[in-house]
């Protein structure tokens, strides 16, 4: 009968032992509580959890991405736009993850939704097309302020997508498409300018050298004949037909 009974003992002693072996991987750690109190953080490797004295919660430590579901978020300049983001993070402390906040991974979801329409909604629409990376890094600080109290580090936040409706989607087609044409005339006014000027410096250089302007007018013949046409239009420079005007008028004077 004593055998038997210490042969109870032994088993029941063993598959105690059996059950309070807990092994942790080297990306977990375990929050011990003993009695409902907090006693510390085991892990990772080999250790003993008493049963019914003790409990474990197993953390995970990796980083976690987390998709922040589309947002409907209405910008300073009144445009209605759906947003939706990815939020990379990881515990730091499994401890607070565990006591100072009920399912962190929750509270990180709804922190990061109402964070994201409250910061989008301070800015134009422009600034959300075209200064992402901005607004990612305000995003990212203003969660990771709010969840160090929690023990989680927020690393990243990215912007995914940003939806229009269709008539706010042709809007800015047609904004992008006066924006070139007004590029453009921008641009040709600048080249009629810069045209002009050049054109100025070199009446002035040649009203300097009178021979220049002779030797143009032999390279501009020079130009037409090369192209094999039947007419030649030659200019006559004003030198020479200002003396035959000026015996013109002296000979009208006489008669008159």
């Amino acid at each position: 009968m004593l055998i038997n009974f210490g042969f109870v003992i032994v088993v029941l002693l063993a598959l105690l032992v059996f059950v309070s072996i807990k092994i942790l991987p080297e990306y977990e750690r375990g929050v011990m509580f003993t009695l409902g109190r907090m006693t510390g953080v085991k892990g990772p490797g080999l250790f003993l959890v008493i049963p019914i004295l003790q409990k474990m919660v197993k953390v995970d430590m990796r980083t976690v991405v987390m998709d922040v579901p589309p947002q409907d978020v209405i910008s300073r300049d009144n445009v209605s736009v759906r947003v939706n983001a990815v939020v990379y993070f990881r515990v730091i402390n499994a401890d607070k993850a565990i006591v100072e906040v009920e399912h962190f991974y929750d509270a990180v979801s709804q922190l990061a939704q109402t964070t994201l329409r409250s910061v989008l909604g301070k800015h134009e629409l422009d600034d959300m097309l075209a200064e992402r990376d901005k607004l990612n890094i305000d995003i990212q600080a203003i969660l990771d302020r709010h969840t160090d109290a929690w023990g989680i580090k927020v690393a990243n936040v990215e912007i995914k997508q940003v939806d229009l409706d269709e008539s706010m989607t042709r809007a800015i087609a047609r904004q992008a498409e006066a924006e070139r044409a007004r590029r453009a005339k921008v641009i040709n006014a600048e080249g009629e300018m810069q045209a002009a000027e050049n054109l100025r410096g070199a009446a002035e250089q040649l009203a300097r050298e009178p021979q220049a302007l002779q030797l143009r007018y032999l390279q501009t013949l020079v130009d037409i004949a090369g192209e094999n046409n039947s007419t030649i239009v030659f200019p006559l420079p004003m030198d020479l037909i200002e003396p035959l005007m000026d015996v013109a008028r002296t000979v009208k004077d006489k008669d008159g």
